[in-house]
């Protein structure tokens, strides 16, 4: 301030010496910083030059610098780390692809069949209920012996990122017979109950029995523990299920935290696009004496999973032209 001060003092001094009044030094001073009248030192155009200012003006210019457009091979990185990050995204917190290994769930799905599983419903607290086809994580051997395909390095990458199935995690798939708390039986060849009533189940492979007369675990009557689930394929006499695995650690029960999520919809072939639902089975009065815990709570989720889904199954039908429900 002190410096800033004496020179304001000077300039004024000057100014009275030759003749001019400080207020004239204060309308030069304000004329000099006009946009557009700016004199350089040392001469230079008069007064009157209008020449506008050019984009490559120096640092008194008030006019903003163009900028060039970055080139699309300088992006193309970009766009692919934003691509691969909502990728990953995706497949941990919404929806997964998988593909379906082996005849167990026929003809509910085929072998070599792309399935889509909603991953984001289990974040809003809901539990597997009976009906759904699940996606779960081998919860104590049952996929001892069978082969393990090997992948390269391109299939290992695209299952990394969700955009292929992993080779590498064992995860079965199978549909949810019964809840915590349920009680499940078989004799004979069937029906199948659950809490005492008989499912009626159209899904089960054709020419298959709802039960299996065997030594094995195809008669049985088990009660579900909570936090676990009984599962059973749909093609019920090539199936190594809940029944078959009752000598492990689970006794044939599937812990629901390894439950990776609900198969919603037949993402590929194109021509067996369908979604899945719950057979009306599973409605009938009495089946469910306490709904589960989780059941308000899967409405909202499960619908945006399906919401993608819900074009494909429709465009598919307005093809086939068949209009059923399966």
């Amino acid at each position: 301030m002190g410096d800033a001060a004496v020179g304001a003092r000077s300039g004024h001094e000057g100014e009275e010496r030759h003749g001019r009044s400080p207020g004239a030094a204060y309308q030069a001073a304000d004329d000099s910083v006009t946009p557009g009248n700016h004199t350089p030192a040392g001469g230079g155009d008069g007064p009157g030059d209008r020449r506008p200012p050019t984009a490559e003006g120096g640092p008194g210019d008030g006019a903003p610098q163009a900028k060039k457009p970055r080139s699309f091979w300088k992006e193309l990185p970009i766009l692919i780390g934003i691509a691969l990050v909502l990728a990953l995204l995706i497949k941990t917190f919404l929806v997964q692809a998988f593909s379906i290994p082996s005849d167990s769930m026929q003809n509910t799905l085929q072998q070599g069949d792309r399935v889509l599983v909603d991953k984001l419903t289990p974040w809003f607290g809901s539990e597997p209920e009976r009906g759904e086809v699940v996606v779960f994580h081998d919860p104590d051997n049952w996929l001892a012996g069978e082969p393990t395909p090997t992948p390269n390095a391109l299939q290992q990458f695209l299952s990394w990122i969700g955009l292929m199935p992993s080779a590498e995690e064992k995860d079965l798939i199978k549909r949810v017979v019964g809840v915590g708390g349920d009680t499940v039986e078989c004799k004979g060849t069937g029906p199948l109950r659950v809490n005492g009533k008989e499912l009626n189940e159209p899904y089960v492979y054709p020419g298959n029995t709802p039960c299996s007369q065997d030594d094995q675990g195809g008669q049985f009557k088990v009660q579900v523990p909570e936090g676990y689930i009984w599962v059973m394929g749909d093609h019920r006499q090539n199936s190594r299920d809940s029944r078959y695995n009752q000598a492990d650690k689970n006794h044939g029960m599937v812990p629901v935290k390894e439950v990776v999520g609900r198969a919603v919809v037949i993402a590929w072939p194109v021509n067996r696009w369908n979604n899945l639902p719950v057979p009306d089975t599973f409605d009938q009065s009495g089946l469910d004496a306490q709904a589960p815990a989780g059941a308000v709570l899967s409405v909202a989720p499960q619908g945006l999973a399906l919401a993608g889904a819900a074009p494909l199954v429709l465009l598919r039908r307005r093809w086939r032209g068949d209009g059923d429900g399966r």
